[in-house]
């Protein structure tokens, strides 16, 4: 099997610009491994999608991975890992890991009162992704659901600070504070970038579980026990490929990883349909 070499890269996939928090989280967990990161912007959000229509996207999306030799795929895209990791885990010999059952394990670690909330797009909060995999492990546990659509443009313009950012926030988050939740799942790769206001109006007695962190820390685990995580000293390198390059893409890529882009590549869509 090519692909389980410790030099190979890690491949990591989201509808779009969101999953730019995971790759910070595995740079900062796994600094000497390379990744190649490819942000299907022509067709987000997949959070709006019917779930065919989100298996077919992540099935080309990861295809275009597996051809660049990865030697492990994260789907770092909350409503994909919800609606289609299972068939991905079917097609693919390649390890593929998302975002739903690492963060559900970490928030399940951190509960004490057993109420945990989840934040999301709609497509995730509606399949109750989290909600299964959390009763799952624990039946026992009440889990709250709330979708927060809006979380997604006012990230991606960088009003963190802004007054409407806390009116939306006050208003979605309301009913989770009501059902005297400890611990709170950032259900989209978007939303650690308003983990400041999130905290500071859920209360700051509530666990934030990002689940691109959880998921990074379960990526170390599985490269070491399968003995191809890379322990070079040297910094792994970055490319990231995108399906179309929105005009504030540089400026947002920027705000989400905290610095410049190494490489940016756009993909013709064409070539995705027909890898």
């Amino acid at each position: 099997m090519n692909f389980m070499n410790k030099s190979n890269p890690i491949g990591i996939f989201d509808s779009g610009i969101g999953g730019l928090t995971v790759v910070k989280s595995v740079n900062t967990f796994l600094p000497s491994e390379s990744i190649i990161y490819f942000g299907d912007t022509a067709r987000v959000p997949y959070g709006s999608k019917s779930n065919s229509t989100i298996i077919e996207y992540a099935l080309q999306d990861a295809n275009f991975l597996a051809k660049k030799n990865v030697k492990l795929i994260i789907v770092a895209c909350n409503t994909a890992s919800a609606v289609a990791l299972d068939e991905l885990k079917k097609i693919y010999e390649i390890p593929i890991i998302g975002m739903i059952n690492p963060g559900a394990k970490a928030a399940i670690n951190e509960t004490k009162n057993k109420i945990i909330g989840v934040i999301g797009t709609e497509t995730t909060i509606s399949n109750k992704a989290y909600s299964k995999a959390i009763n799952n492990i624990d039946k026992d546990i009440k889990v709250v659901e709330k979708a927060c659509p809006l979380f997604v443009p006012l990230a991606e313009e960088g009003l963190i600070d802004h007054p409407a950012t806390k009116l939306i926030a006050e208003e979605y988050l309301k009913e989770l504070r009501n059902e005297n939740i400890d611990t709170l799942i950032l259900g989209c790769t978007h939303y650690p970038i308003l983990k400041e206001v999130i905290q500071e109006v859920i209360g700051k007695n509530v666990k934030l579980i990002d689940s691109g962190s959880a998921a990074s820390t379960e990526v170390d685990e599985y490269l070491m026990g399968r003995g191809i995580k890379n322990y070079q000293h040297n910094i792994g390198k970055y490319e990231y490929y995108v399906s179309d390059v929105p005009k504030k893409f540089n400026e947002i890529a920027k705000r989400f990883l905290g610095k410049e882009l190494e490489f940016l590549e756009k993909v013709e869509l064409e070539e995705i349909l027909n890898i």
